[in-house]
């Protein structure tokens, strides 16, 4: 009703009387498309753009009468020949029709034993999410490392080789293969702990130091990696 009172009040300022027609035959069109826009913008439970409202109109009134057409139901190539669309702004139109009525994550589930409700039926939270986003932070900086390291840590994490299957395979020695490990795993833990602490000159690349040599002592590293839950 209040909505069919503005389009009447619409219709009464716009009105001109020197045009001929009565209020009421003028009115009747003002108060019956502020109704249509009122439904057309106001139903929708999730907001959707404007276009994408008036081709959801279109495939309803479109559907029904190419599947009185051809005999059959239309497919989405005959849809989008028909209302001139692609494909994808097709299926788009038909996954934001889902959105224009919604449910109540507290409604019971219909033919499920006691209160179960669709919030109890949902998905959880992914618990590889963080693991994932770690690995992206440590690919980052992958490149940062020379290839020799790289090809170390892939053959420990993800081939599942011990170091002395390394050396053989590298043909260095296991202590090389240790020390090029720790220093790989330590640049990379340092990347992701403190980003300043290599800053990269000039806008460059930021390059990995270069591991001690065999006599310098090696820090123990505490920090986990992301890949060393997989181990």
């Amino acid at each position: 009703m209040q909505v069919g009172y503005v389009g009447l009040l619409k219709a009464i300022s716009n009105f001109d009387p020197a045009a001929g027609a009565s209020l009421a035959t003028y009115a009747r069109p003002c108060i019956s498309g502020e109704l249509k826009r009122h439904f057309r913008d106001k139903r929708w439970q999730v907001q959707v753009n404007r276009p994408v409202q008036e081709l959801v109109l279109q495939v309803r009134a479109v559907t029904w009468r190419l599947a009185q057409e051809l005999g059959r139901t239309p497919t989405e190539s005959d849809m989008a020949r028909q209302l001139g669309v692609s494909g994808s702004e097709l299926r788009q139109a038909r996954r934001a029709e889902l959105a224009f009525q919604s449910y109540s994550l507290d409604a019971p589930q219909p033919g499920q034993p006691g209160m179960i409700t669709l919030t109890d039926v949902l998905g959880a939270e992914d618990p590889q999410m963080e693991h994932m986003l770690r690995m992206q932070a440590v690919a980052t900086h992958w490149g940062e490392l020379p290839a020799r390291e790289q090809e170390i840590l892939l053959m420990d994490f993800r081939g599942g080789m011990t170091q002395v299957q390394i050396g053989q395979r590298l043909r260095i020695s296991q202590m090389h293969v240790s020390r090029l490990r720790a220093h790989a795993l330590g640049y990379l833990r340092s990347r992701l702990l403190d980003p300043e602490e290599h800053p990269v000159a000039g806008g460059g690349a930021a390059v990995a130091p270069q591991p001690r040599k065999d006599h310098e002592s090696t820090q123990t590293i505490t920090c986990r990696l992301p890949w060393d839950q997989e181990r």
